[in-house]
């Protein structure tokens, strides 16, 4: 310690050498006393200081590197987009399916072959894996392929981001299609987690009912599970349920589901015979409207305008035919007498 500083230091100081005692030290008898040697290792000096003076560790001398290690960056060889990398996946690939890394699968129902297709993909599943009600669930995207336009984003109303959803029970599965319950588990974990993606605030749902034969409507089984999975908030914030072109099939479901479905809920059903009622409920601009309702709604108007015409054709036919009068003998007794006849 340096003195000028006004302060001591009473500890000793750390020893620079190290005793060592010979492998016959250690034996007995005062005559191996004689042969005990002292050997003295010596450390050597090291600057512990972070300055950069000589013998400290951010000298120069430890921080040079030789000339063999110099890396010029220009020219390292860099992929470009134009480059691919391989990865060994043990048969599972990683494809893109909006914009969210799903994996590949080789196998599922019926699909235990390995090919390719004509878009050069691998003939294998795709998966999704999404949270609803903070649990995972993994969606096989291949399956439901063809029935993905069963749900829509039909743009907004009012004020803010109410959102228009707008279900085509047109596109779903027919019941007869091979492996249709596994179809439908994974198309309802589909419409439940785009539900959750797709509503912000408040939002209405447009259920195309039109066009659509009685094999292809969801079992009331299927409802309730649809109903059940969907998060409170969701089930909150849903302003209206519009049915278009509602049947008696429909009502009747309706009318079953109503023990597991509240009041406030069945409140905020309304239906609408036609598109042109709908309109007048919500802007159309952004609803897509599958082409096989619009031709059922046509056929419907058609229907309904010729209906009109013949009701009208026969009340004209009706006021046009000329009475004949009443001839006296042909009058009853009882308006002879009133008349004094």
């Amino acid at each position: 310690m340096d003195p000028a500083c006004g302060l001591t230091d009473d500890r000793a100081s750390p020893p620079n050498s190290l005793h060592v005692s010979s492998p016959g030290g250690g034996g007995g008898g005062g005559g191996g006393a004689s042969h005990h040697k002292r050997r003295t290792l010596v450390a050597p000096e090291m600057n512990l200081s972070l300055d950069q003076s000589e013998g400290s560790l951010l000298s120069d001398d430890f921080l040079d590197t030789p000339d063999d290690l110099d890396i010029n960056v220009d020219d390292i060889d860099t992929p470009d987009e134009t480059d691919s990398l391989e990865f060994i996946t043990n048969g599972n690939d990683l494809e893109w399916e909006d914009d969210t890394p799903v994996a590949s699968a080789k196998a599922g129902p019926r699909d235990g072959s390995e090919g390719v297709d004509g878009d050069g993909a691998a003939n294998g599943r795709l998966w999704r894996t999404v949270i609803i009600g903070e649990q995972e669930h993994r969606i096989d995207m291949q399956v439901i392929r063809p029935y993905l336009r069963v749900i829509t984003h039909g743009g907004y109303y009012g004020e803010g981001l109410n959102a228009i959803i707008v279900f085509s029970a047109c596109y779903l599965p027919d019941s007869s299609c091979p492996d249709y319950h596994y179809i439908m588990e994974n198309l309802f974990l589909y419409v439940v987690s785009s539900l959750e993606m797709l509503v912000a605030e408040d939002y209405l749902i447009i259920y195309m009912n039109g066009a659509t034969p009685r094999s292809k409507m969801p079992g009331i089984s299927w409802l309730k599970k649809c109903y059940q999975m969907i998060d409170r908030r969701l089930r909150k914030n849903l302003k209206s349920l519009v049915i278009a072109h509602p049947t008696w099939f429909i009502r009747t479901v309706l009318a079953i589901s109503r023990p597991f479905i509240s009041v406030k809920f069945m409140n905020k059903i309304q239906y609408v015979h036609s598109l042109d009622e709908l309109a007048e409920l919500v802007p159309m601009e952004h609803v897509h409207v599958p082409e096989c309702v619009v031709q059922f709604d046509e056929e419907r108007i058609k229907a309904r305008r010729e209906r009109m015409e013949q009701e009208q054709r026969q009340q004209e036919q009706q006021h046009s035919v000329p009475q004949e009068p009443i001839k006296k003998s042909d009058r009853p007794k009882s308006m002879i007498v009133d008349q004094g006849l």
